[in-house]
C-alpha cells in the first residue's frame, strides 16, 4: 500500500511553516493518542504513528527537501540512503520537542521541565481557598489572616525519605534518569520511569514519619490583603503557596476565592447598590423627604407629590468604586408603598371618605388606575 502524502496527513500545504506543521502535529497528537482513545485504540494508534512520523521527515530541514525532490524514496533509508535515518532514535528529538510541552494534558500532569540527567520535575498543584466576607469589607478592603495546608522537610528524615541510618539508592530501571526511552519497532517513545516515578531514586527502607516522601503537612498562617472593591466570584492569586512540585519542581499557587455574604439592606449589581425603601402611602402622596442609607451613612432624598410605588430614586457616587473602575457606582433606591394594616374603626371610617372624595374627583386622581380600566376594555372587546 502507498504511503500517504505526509503534508495531507497533517493537514497542511505544502509551503507551510515550521511553526504550523508543529501546530497541526500537536492537534492531531492530542487527538489520537491511544491513551485518550481507549475504545478505539488500535485505530488511533495508526493515526498518532502516521502523524508522528509525518512530523518527523517535515521538521528537519534535510528530511523535508529530500522528501520534497523525491517523495518518500527520498527519505527512506534503504533507498538512496535519503533523508539521513528514519524516526528512530536520531529523530526522536524533533518529536519530543513538540510532544513534549502536551504531555501534561495527555497525562494529567503538569510538567516542569527537567534536571540534570533528564530526571523529570513536575509544578505543584493549585489549591483553593473561599473567604467570605460582607459588604462592607468589600468595598474598603481589607487585611486578613486565613490557616492554609503546607508542606515542611520531614524532621526525621531531614528531608531525604530514607530512614534514619539507611540511604536512598539510584533507582536500576532508569539509572537515575528519571525516564525511559520505550521502542516499539520503528517508534521510540520516552516517558516518566514507571519504577521511581520519574525521581531517579528509590528508597529501600521509607521514614516512618513521612512515609518516603520527604515532607510532612502542616498548617500556617498567611496574610491576605483584600482589595478594596473586590466583588463575588473574583479570585486572588497567592504564588508559590500552593502543594510542593515533583523532584524538586516550583510548588502551585493559592488561589482565594471572594464570596460576599448576603446583606441585609443591599443589593450588589457590578459597582451600583440596589435598596429597597418602603414609605405611608401618605407619604407617596403628599410627598416629603426621606433618609436612605449607604455605605458611607446616611442620604436624604425628596420625594414628590404623587410618587407611585416602584419609583426609582438614583444617588449618583453613593454605590462602589471597583478594583478596576476609575469612579464610584450609583446607589438606586426603588420605593414601595407600605398599605396601613390594623386599622381602627376611626381610621377605617376617614379612609372611606377619602376614597369617597377622590372617586369624585374623577381619573386626575388615578391616571394609572383609568389606563389600566381602557386596555381592560380593548382586551375584552367592551
Amino acid at each position: 500500500m502507498a504511503k500517504k502524502d505526509y503534508y495531507d496527513t497533517l493537514g497542511v500545504p505544502k509551503n507551510a511553516s515550521d511553526e504550523d506543521i508543529k501546530k497541526a502535529y500537536r492537534k492531531l497528537a492530542m487527538k489520537h493518542h491511544p491513551d485518550r482513545n481507549q475504545g478505539d485504540s488500535k485505530v488511533s494508534e495508526e493515526k498518532f504513528k502516521e502523524a508522528k512520523e509525518a512530523y518527523e521527515m517535515l521538521s528537519d530541514a534535510q528530511k523535508r527537501a529530500a522528501y520534497d525532490q523525491y517523495g518518500h524514496a527520498g527519505v527512506d533509508p534503504n533507498m538512496r540512503g535519503g533523508g539521513g535515518g528514519g524516526p528512530g532514535a536520531e529523530g526522536f528529538g524533533g518529536f519530543a520537542e513538540a510532544f513534549g510541552d502536551i504531555f501534561g494534558d495527555v497525562f494529567g500532569g503538569q510538567r516542569a521541565g527537567a534536571q540534570g540527567g533528564g530526571r523529570q520535575v513536575y509544578r505543584g498543584g493549585d489549591l483553593s481557598y473561599a473567604m467570605e466576607i460582607t459588604l462592607e469589607e468589600a468595598a474598603a478592603g481589607k487585611e486578613a489572616q486565613i490557616r492554609i495546608p503546607s508542606w515542611d522537610d520531614c524532621t526525621t528524615c531531614h528531608g531525604s525519605g530514607a530512614k534514619p541510618g539507611t540511604k536512598v539508592a539510584t533507582c536500576t530501571t532508569c539509572h537515575g534518569h528519571g525516564v525511559v526511552q520505550m521502542r516499539q519497532g520503528f517508534f521510540s517513545v520516552q516517558q516518566t520511569c514507571p519504577q521511581c516515578k520519574g525521581s531517579g531514586k528509590l528508597i529501600p527502607s521509607p521514614c516512618v514519619a513521612c512515609h518516603g516522601v520527604g515532607k510532612t503537612k502542616n498548617n500556617k498562617t498567611l496574610e491576605v490583603k483584600i482589595p478594596a472593591g473586590i466583588d463575588d466570584g473574583m479570585r486572588i492569586r497567592s504564588t508559590g503557596n500552593g502543594e510542593p512540585g515533583t523532584n524538586g519542581g516550583p510548588p502551585g499557587d493559592l488561589y482565594i476565592e471572594i464570596r460576599l455574604k448576603k446583606h441585609d439592606i443591599f443589593e450588589r449589581d457590578g459597582d451600583d447598590l440596589h435598596c429597597s425603601m418602603p414609605i405611608s402611602f401618605t407619604t407617596a402622596a403628599l410627598g416629603g423627604e426621606i433618609e436612605v442609607p449607604t455605605l458611607a451613612g446616611k442620604a436624604a432624598i425628596d420625594i414628590p407629590e404623587g410618587t407611585q410605588a416602584g419609583k426609582q430614586f438614583r444617588l449618583r457616587g453613593k454605590g462602589i468604586k471597583g478594583v478596576r473602575s476609575s469612579y464610584p457606582g450609583d446607589l438606586y433606591c426603588h420605593i414601595t408603598v407600605e398599605t396601613p394594616v390594623k386599622l381602627t374603626e376611626h381610621q377605617r371610617k376617614l379612609l372611606k371618605e377619602l376614597d369617597e372624595s377622590i372617586k369624585k374627583g374623577g381619573a386626575k386622581h388615578s391616571p394609572s388606575e383609568e389606563g389600566w380600566t381602557d386596555k381592560l376594555k380593548n382586551f375584552f372587546g367592551a
